[in-house]
């Protein structure tokens, strides 16, 4: 199979080879066919697998092929839950579309606003967006949502566990009722299908990957150590074993600049990113990190999607996240693409519920390495697990003399 056979036109092939991909993958393969003829789509796909490309390249065909001749009304919208995964769609769009003549802007927040709405006043076909920053420009007038034929969620779950539904139901209420819905998530939570049901009208449903499941092709490991020698442990393996890039993350913003600073003190390149740092200053970090001139890259979940870095060799998780379908879209950054990579969980006894969690969402049992000099070996069959409650402190109930009544006062 090629992309040849995927009925895509020779302007798209030729970008797409000029990006020496050769053979698509599977959910290429599956959705491309489907979206050229006109169908709503349901995909559930890990990051890494080609999803991007599989609801760009039929978009873009389909738009080159209907041009409307009004570029005042962008005709192709791809709502994205993070500023990093709306400027990666945006490139792929740029990549693959570069010899069609098709505009496109990404708009999200954190940089100004009104850069944006002068790019969208001159007309665009294509506009990726974070829900944010979009209802913003709808609010301001600055973009025109009537004209719209094709709309794509990407990453549908991270949007609704970031919170995001409302936006998505203020930004359908904007769209004309008549267009083709792509919905892709990497997980299938209850919410995911009752949002599907409401907006997808007799989809093909292609699922590439179990539900809920971690990539096959990273390799996962827990490390046990206590709470307090984290630190230790993680600076002990960026040295033992000559770590030159590897993306960890932190549960808190706070926690990320700590750690970030912590490995920097100790001689580690060393940068973090989150939510409270500026775009330009998120954009920085990860391009440096992507260069090789950061080592450790420290991020909170926010940059568990959207970051596209080719052959990430490791993933760690200083701290499992709260929800345990998160670790799978942080496992997600590595192991990609058909190349081996690495995730290590630090755990302590503390976070054993956690991990208990996350092992019945990946249906499988991750696999402990005890670091010598870390932690004490465990028993067979061990794992690491929550704390026990500390017992209840049982009332003193003293035997009094009969006739004596009872008296709370010390002695003097």
């Amino acid at each position: 199979m090629s992309f040849n056979n995927l009925g895509l036109q020779a302007e798209l092939v030729r970008a797409v080879s000029a990006q020496r991909y050769s053979t698509p993958t599977p959910i290429q393969t599956a959705a491309i066919p489907a979206i050229l003829i006109g169908r709503d789509v349901l995909a559930g796909a890990q990051t890494g697998t080609g999803k991007t490309a599989a609801f760009t390249l039929p978009m873009l065909q389909m738009l080159h092929g209907s041009s409307n001749g009004n570029r005042n009304h962008p005709r192709a919208l791809v709502v994205t839950p993070t500023r990093e995964l709306a400027a990666q769609v945006h490139e792929s769009i740029r990549t693959y579309g570069k010899y069609l003549p098709l505009r496109s802007a990404v708009v999200f927040g954190g940089v100004g606003f009104h850069p944006q709405a002068a790019k969208l006043r001159k007309g665009v076909d294509i506009l990726v967006a974070t829900p944010g920053r979009l209802l913003d420009h709808a609010q301001q007038k600055t973009v025109d949502l009537s004209k719209v034929e094709f709309l794509v969620l990407d990453e549908a779950d991270r949007m609704l566990n970031m919170g995001f539904l409302p936006d998505i139901k203020r930004i359908l209420n904007l769209l004309p009722k008549k267009r083709q819905n792509l919905l892709f998530s990497a997980t299938y939570l209850p919410e995911i299908q009752k949002l599907a049901n409401s907006l997808l009208t007799d989809p093909a449903h292609i699922q590439v990957s179990p539900k809920n499941a971690a990539t096959d092709l990273a390799v996962q490991r827990i490390h046990p150590v206590a709470r307090t020698r984290k630190r230790a442990l993680l600076l002990h393996l960026i040295r033992t074993e000559n770590w030159k890039q590897a993306l960890v993350f932190a549960r808190t913003k706070r926690g990320a600049d700590r750690l970030a600073k912590q490995l920097l003190k100790a001689g580690v390149n060393a940068q973090s990113i989150h939510g409270d740092k500026s775009q330009s200053a998120r954009t920085r970090a990860l391009a440096d990190f992507k260069k090789g001139k950061v080592c450790i890259l420290v991020a909170t979940d926010i940059a568990a999607r959207g970051l596209d870095i080719i052959e990430l060799p490791r993933v760690v998780n200083f701290d499992l996240p709260h929800v345990p379908e998160d670790y799978v879209h942080r496992i997600g950054r590595t192991g990609r693409a058909g190349i081996d990579g690495l995730a290590i969980s630090l755990v302590c006894p503390e976070e054993g519920d956690l991990l208990n969690e996350i092992e019945n969402v990946i249906q499988k049992r991750i696999p402990i390495e005890v670091i010598e000099g870390f932690q004490d070996a465990p028993r067979e069959g061990n794992r690491p697990t929550a704390k026990p409650a500390a017992p209840v402190a049982q009332p003193v109930v003293r035997r009094m003399r009969p006739g004596r009544r009872p008296d709370n006062r010390r002695r003097r």
